[in-house]
């Protein structure tokens, strides 16, 4: 019997919960929307006729911050992609370098076998005559 009662009373708990939580973000709002310094704020809005001068200078403020940050990005993603571009040339001609080196090489190595080849050939006749 006990669970049931309980399991009734949960749900309206639930209920009075959401209802609280809302009452008190209301409150929390109220209390950061009119806090005791944004009084002069508000009067000079109302001084202005609430033409929303401030407004169009941060909106501003906020436009020219954006486009420095937005051309500063610019200025280092290029300088980023030279510097790759820098380190593929480089390597490249490192690339280029070592397989002109093995190509000599491997002529160096092939030239070394035809000389073994012929002094084995003439090592091999003279030892046949004697």
């Amino acid at each position: 019997m006990e669970r049931l009662s309980l399991e009734i009373n949960l749900p309206g708990t639930h209920e009075e919960g959401k209802l609280y939580v809302v009452d008190s973000l209301n409150n929390l709002n109220k209390l950061n929307v009119c806090p005791d310094g944004s009084q002069h704020v508000l009067d000079e809005e109302e001084d202005t006729g609430g033409t929303g001068e401030n407004m169009e200078g941060s909106n501003i403020r906020n436009q020219c911050l954006f486009f420095v940050t937005f051309i500063l990005t610019l200025i280092v993603s290029l300088a980023l992609v030279s510097f790759v571009i820098f380190l593929i040339i480089q390597t490249r001609n490192k690339m280029d370098q070592i397989s002109s080196r093995l190509i000599s090489e491997k002529k160096n190595i092939e030239e070394l076998k035809k000389m073994n080849n012929m002094i084995l050939k003439h090592l091999n006749q003279s030892g046949i005559k004697e």
